[in-house]
């Protein structure tokens, strides 16, 4: 997990102090959405002047995150206002943002339609602003940080929405294909409807240009993978690239610094610049110009200033001197030249023995240097084509590759070296052959574990090598990747740069490394490689002509484990929660055969196997890629099966499952080993401070527990279905203790009184021993009973308010949003768990005043023994995508075991 490069991110500054100018919303609309609010952002006399609201500029609105916060605009709105006094406010941008009171959106998504619905009065708020200007927009452009991009796509599902009123919309982070915790039912039906419709509606999204920036593998928090718009979408009007590849940012951001990344905002806002229409001074209505300048900044750079349509012919002026070339390979030093020369490079005499021509040139500026002539006698032209639109802008330098096949009218290729006074770069061309350049290395297998290794070593000294990596397509493998290189002479080099290329989707990552040395790289993938592409991920060397290099390509144990932390940790609580299930139908089955409970770890070991439960799945999902098997799923109106879609999306393998189990076991085991531990320290606490009452035996249900019952299902019913599902479970907390602490006591009151009132601190030091250890030579029959029995019944509540607590943890996020917004609604509305909740505090008031006594006599222990392991096995079958499942299997546990104290 922890694996990845360091910040290279530079912060963003505000040169003056940033204002949030609150804009006044209709009175309707502050009625119905009190939480939340809109705001302009300037800075000192541009905000003085916005006071009035008389905005001439452009709007573009951000929408924040989960728990964002509105003031995440000012990176955004600061850098354009510096770039706007640039070009003396001819054109200008104003930024809006949207105030959704931080609500956990990610993990609670009863509020994201009600959010859609406010940003939708919000834009009709901003163009009304906009009316009486001479250059008066019609649309805005949306920028949405995380689950705020989600919502700006969700408008377009809103009946009423014309979708001309946005026209552009750049996402960073945004986890478009899935929620990355699939905490509720709202969250995952919120998705399923957005990305329906746009799939759905494609062609009638044309006009709107979306990009989609992911952070890379610094995110730990939304992978990069689930940032991709969907594929159906089209490609003409969406683009989806990871921050890693971005011209001139070239870094990895995590999921906040994204937001405040200058080199990323750098390239938004000078994007946001090039859209401009020049006749109607707002963002271009164009949809190819849109792409074409997203293209220009976000994806291939050529290291020159955006223009719509360069000329395809440049007239070669200045008194510069002519030199021919006819080597194959070339490299020329410039420093302090007063000169400017044209070096001019005849293709006739190369087009038989090269196919490809590759020139670099490390001077990082924006003017044309490298141009195509089609004179057939002189090697001088005055008229030439500009290459330089072809180059490609790198860290270090600027490198165009041309095929000479491609170029047949050309009869020279000319650089220009401007004089060069103060400066300092080199340039280099040479001709190849692909082939000689191109090498294949394939791929060290997973289990390998890193022992063994692939090798190949660069012999020839060229400018450039590609390296093509064999069988690199899945998500899971991960290696490392060393390059080493060794140079003929000590003098001072260009560092070199090493480009890993996925050409299925933009994640290149990009190394930069002084020679000679040795580079370490990761390679790992955010998207597995459809089923349709069968090219091969790159390695390009971009080299020093006079050194060599060796790869070494190993398997990366810890960063495959971490890819399957980083695809999958969202299915932990369901693996966690299937391995307590499965100790829990184990306890009551040793109940019911032994009438002794057995403890919790021991329990553990025995029955939490993955063959218990995975292969019934495997199977299962096999055959569901038959069609009649499919038919008759559907005519069940069974849900599918979980792991047959993430296969779908090429992000399941076999042994991803076993991993993840065997992860769960050892969670739930020292979760066990919590639980025990801190009821022992609770328990001792308890015991020195209080004496504790005789343990007695009562009725299930009593008035009092009656009403205690129906207070909070009232409670739950008008509040918050969470909010009495926590209060029940702090209830439920002090059984155990209770439990513990009175058999404890009145063990230590009856056959150790004398010796503990010698030394009152034993009471302490023997609180901290288990119950089931008390030795029953001492106890009369009945006592010894009595204390088997309050063991039993210890262990089976543990392990209860274990699997309980797992509950609490999964709606917790509900809770927190209902507490947020108190002062605006006493109701939770909707509620995920409201009818959960009902349930639960019914089962949990009766469980936790029952007995193991109740339960061993029941005809109904063999059917509650054995429910466990169909459910742990429907668990991971429906609930890894869903986690919103995962409480109703364990209720369901539950209910049979309240079932048990009665029949």
């Amino acid at each position: 997990m922890f694996l990845y490069e360091e910040n290279r991110c530079s912060m963003t500054y505000m040169y003056e102090y940033p204002e949030y100018l609150k804009i006044k919303l209709p009175k309707k609309t502050a009625r119905r959405y009190p939480a939340y609010e809109l705001y302009l952002y300037g800075e000192g006399n541009y905000a003085e002047e916005n006071k009035n609201l008389l905005l001439t500029g452009i709007p573009v609105l951000f929408l924040p995150g989960n728990a964002g916060s509105y003031k995440q605009v000012r990176s955004l709105g600061s850098i354009a206002l510096r770039k706007a006094e640039d070009v003396d406010f001819k054109y200008h941008f104003n930024f809006f943002s949207v105030n959704f009171n931080e609500e956990l959106v990610a993990l609670y998504g009863g509020s994201l339609q009600r959010q859609t619905k406010f940003v939708h009065e919000c834009i009709k708020v901003i163009l009304k602003l906009y009316k009486d200007q001479e250059f008066a927009p019609s649309s805005v452009a949306i920028v949405g940080h995380s689950m705020g991009g989600l919502v700006a796509r969700a408008l377009l599902t809103l009946k009423n929405f014309k979708p001309e009123l946005i026209n552009l919309l750049i996402t960073q982070a945004t986890p478009h294909v899935a929620p990355v915790m699939p905490l509720d039912k709202y969250l995952t039906d919120f998705y399923t409807a957005v990305n329906n419709h746009w799939i759905l509606k494609a062609q009638d999204l044309r006009n709107l240009t979306t990009l989609s920036v992911a952070g890379g593998f610094r995110d730990y928090q939304v992978r990069s993978g689930l940032a991709f718009l969907p594929r159906l979408s089209q490609h003409d009007s969406a683009l989806s690239v990871v921050s890693s590849a971005v011209p001139r940012a070239w870094a990895s951001t995590d999921h906040l610094s994204i937001v405040w990344c200058k080199e990323l905002i750098l390239a938004t806002i000078r994007a946001f610049f090039d859209l401009i229409d020049e006749n109607t001074r707002q963002i271009t209505e164009d949809p190819k110009k849109r792409m074409s300048v997203l293209n220009h900044h976000f994806v291939r750079h050529p290291a020159k200033m955006y223009e719509e349509n360069p000329e395809a012919f440049t007239h070669l002026t200045g008194a510069f001197n002519w030199i021919t070339v006819k080597a194959s390979k070339w490299t020329y030093s410039v420093y302090n030249d007063s000169d400017g020369k044209y070096f001019s490079f005849p293709l006739a005499s190369h087009r038989k023995s090269y196919s490809h021509v590759y020139c670099e040139n490390s001077m990082l500026d924006t003017s044309s240097w490298i141009y195509g002539c089609m004179n057939t006698n002189s090697s001088m032209c005055l008229e030439a084509a500009d290459l330089s639109w072809r180059a490609e802008l790198l860290p270090t330098t600027k490198v165009v590759m041309l095929k000479l096949l491609d170029y047949p009218s050309l009869s020279h290729i000319v650089i220009q070296v401007p004089p060069a006074v103060g400066n300092k770069y080199t340039l280099g061309c040479e001709f190849f052959k692909e082939d000689s350049r191109t090498v294949q290395l394939p791929v060290t297998h997973i289990f390998s574990f890193g022992f063994s290794s692939s090798k190949i070593l660069l012999n020839s000294t060229g400018l450039l090598y590609n390296v093509q990596l064999q069988h690199f397509s899945q998500i899971y493998q991960a290696f490392k990747i060393y390059i080493d290189s060794h140079c003929q002479s000590l003098k001072e080099r260009k560092p070199s740069v090493y480009r890993l290329h996925i050409p299925w989707s933009y994640e290149d990552s990009i190394t930069v490394a002084k020679v000679p040395s040795l580079a370490e790289i990761s390679a790992k993938l955010h998207i597995a490689q459809p089923h349709s592409d069968s090219s091969l991920p790159e390695l390009n060397i971009y080299s020093s002509p006079d050194c060599q290099y060796e790869v070494i390509l190993k398997t990366s144990l810890l960063q495959v484990l971490g890819q399957i932390v980083r695809f999958h940790a969202g299915a932990f609580p369901v693996y966690i929660v299937s391995n307590i299930l499965l100790t829990y139908g184990g306890q009551l089955s040793t109940l019911r055969s032994t009438g002794q409970c057995s403890d919790f770890s021991l329990q553990l070991v025995r029955t939490a196997k993955p063959y218990k439960v995975e292969p019934l799945i495997s199977i299962v999902v096999f055959l569901q890629g038959f069609n009649w098997f499919r038919e008759i799923w559907e005519s069940l109106s069974l849900p599918e099966v979980d792991a047959a879609v993430l296969s779908s999306q090429d992000a399941w393998f076999p042994l991803v499952s076993l991993i993840l189990f065997l992860f769960g076991t050892g969670i739930a085991y020292w979760s066990g080993v919590f639980f025990s531990t801190s009821l022992r320290l609770f328990s001792s606490l308890w015991l020195t401070l209080i004496r504790p009452p005789e343990l007695q035996k009562d009725k299930l249900i009593t008035p009092s527990r009656l009403c205690g019952m129906i207070s909070l299902a009232l409670v739950s019913w008008t509040t918050c279905g969470a909010f009495a599902v926590l209060i029940i479970y702090l209830q439920y907390l002090f059984k155990p203790v209770h439990i513990f602490v009175t058999s404890v006591f009145h063990f230590q009151d009856s056959g150790h009184s004398k010796e503990t009132s010698q030394n009152s601190s034993t009471h302490t030091v023997k609180a901290q021993s288990s119950v089931d250890s008390i030795p029953e030579a001492t106890q009369s029959p009945s006592n010894s009973e009595t204390s088997a029995e309050a063991a039993n019944s210890l262990k089976m509540h543990t392990t209860v308010l274990n699997l309980f607590t797992w509950i609490v943890l999964l709606n917790l996020p509900s809770l927190i949003y209902w507490l947020k917004n108190l002062r605006y609604n006493v109701r939770l509305d909707p509620d995920p768990c409201r009818t959960t909740a009902i349930i639960l505090v019914c089962i949990l008031e009766i469980l936790m005043n029952s007995s193991t006594s109740e339960v061993k006599s029941s005809k109904l222990l063999k059917i509650a023994a054995k429910v466990p392991l169909p459910l742990s096995v429907a668990m991971l079958a429906f609930g890894r995508m869903h986690l919103y499942r995962v409480p109703h299997f364990v209720t369901f546990s539950l209910l049979l075991h309240v079932l048990c104290c009665f029949v």
